[in-house]
């Protein structure tokens, strides 16, 4: 399918599109809001400020795409292939991402407020400055993120992998890491506060700086911790 056949049916009305092969294709700025795209091979597609809320891109491969800008309020992305993909400041409020990988992918001042990333592979991904309060990351795999100035105000982090994450000057106010990996994570300056950190790893960690007023750290293990 080319983008003129996808964007001239979306028109008429057509929103199945499931499994469409389009491949490095020009979608910059398109509206293809509720589009039904599951499986659908957008890799290394131009994606920047389409709007996507409340598309379904479940299991969709959307590997090296750039969809800065986007809007993906709502979207479905569970089980989605979005490695390397560029979200910079991109709209995913409310998005399913949950078994996403995202491996690399560029997060930075994205807004993922209330997003469900259950499960999903974070590892090395870039979400500086990016907004994911509320969010759900039980389970999540963040080990070695870039997330400095991150708000994760109240998110799940349960069970999440973190370690090596650069967590500096992070919002983590009353987050749940219960049980979560912070192994050798950066958390310089960061405010946990009122956070539950009970049975959390926090081997060699860097809390400098940190604010843990009221932060639940019960059968954490903060052996060579620094900052405490």
């Amino acid at each position: 399918m080319t983008v003129q056949e996808l964007l001239a049916a979306y028109a008429k009305g057509e929103r199945n599109f499931i499994g469409a092969d389009l491949m490095e294709a020009d979608l910059m700025e398109a509206n293809l809001r509720e589009a039904n795209l599951s499986g659908a091979n957008l890799s290394r597609a131009r994606l920047s400020g389409a709007e996507l809320s409340g598309a379904n891109l479940s299991k969709a491969n959307l590997s090296g795409a750039d969809l800065r800008y986007a809007k993906l309020y709502e979207a479905n992305l569970i089980g989605a292939n979005l490695s390397g993909a560029n979200f910079r400041r991109a709209n995913l409020s409310g998005a399913d991402l949950s078994g996403a990988n995202l491996e690399g992918a560029n997060l930075s001042r994205a807004n993922l407020e209330e997003a469900n990333l259950e499960e999903a592979n974070l590892s090395g991904a870039n979400l500086s400055g990016a907004n994911l309060e509320e969010a759900n990351l039980s389970g999540a795999n963040l080990e070695g993120a870039e997330a400095r100035d991150v708000n994760l105000r109240g998110a799940n982090l349960s069970f999440a992998n973190l370690s090596f994450a650069n967590l500096n000057d992070a919002n983590l106010e009353g987050a749940n890491l219960e049980g979560a990996n912070l192994e050798g994570a950066n958390l310089e300056g960061a405010n946990l506060s009122g956070a539950v950190l009970s049975g959390a790893k926090l081997i060699q960690a860097n809390l400098s700086g940190a604010n843990l007023s009221g932060a639940n750290l019960s059968e954490a293990d903060l052996e060579g911790a620094i900052g405490l």
